[in-house]
């Protein structure tokens, strides 16, 4: 393999590096403010959960199958409610997953990458077609390997 060639292939894997670990970076961000917020969730469901009890044990010693009733019902309003919460947190944890970037960011961090290690890479963009994904036929190759390997 050419020096042209490989430091095509570095450089190319390097952005795709830097742009998977923004990426990582902002859902990480995300992540744990979901989490923060679902503990503080969890927690007020179980302390409501702790007061039903209560008041179930309340009821049940005196006999009145209308409180128990009640009681059960309130139960059974705060597990649903508890679902909810967790069906909601279920689907922003599998968005947050499937990040998608704007095209606009990432050519701004090709950018700055290509500056700060002195690389030029405007001419090899603007002869892209849109739409494509790679600088050149051996860095599709490259990509297909690597995509291969990922799919393991």
């Amino acid at each position: 393999m050419s020096d042209s060639v490989s430091h095509h292939l570095f450089t190319e894997t390097l952005f795709q590096l830097k742009f998977t670990s923004k990426q990582l970076e902002r859902l990480a961000k995300k992540a744990e403010k979901d989490s923060e917020k679902e503990q503080a969730k969890v927690k007020k469901v179980t302390k409501s959960m702790g007061q039903v009890t209560k008041a179930l044990d309340k009821a049940l010693n005196s006999m009145d199958l209308q409180k128990v009733s009640a009681v059960m019902d309130k139960f059974e309003s705060q597990v649903q409610n508890l679902d909810v919460h967790t069906s909601v947190m279920e689907d922003s944890m599998s968005s947050a997953m499937t990040l998608t970037t704007p095209q606009e960011q990432v050519d701004d961090l090709i950018h700055q990458i290509a500056e700060q290690n002195g690389l030029e890479v405007m001419d090899q963009l603007n002869q892209l077609p849109a739409g494509a994904t790679s600088v050149g036929a051996e860095s599709s190759r490259s990509q297909d390997k690597e995509d291969q390997l990922s799919r393991r």
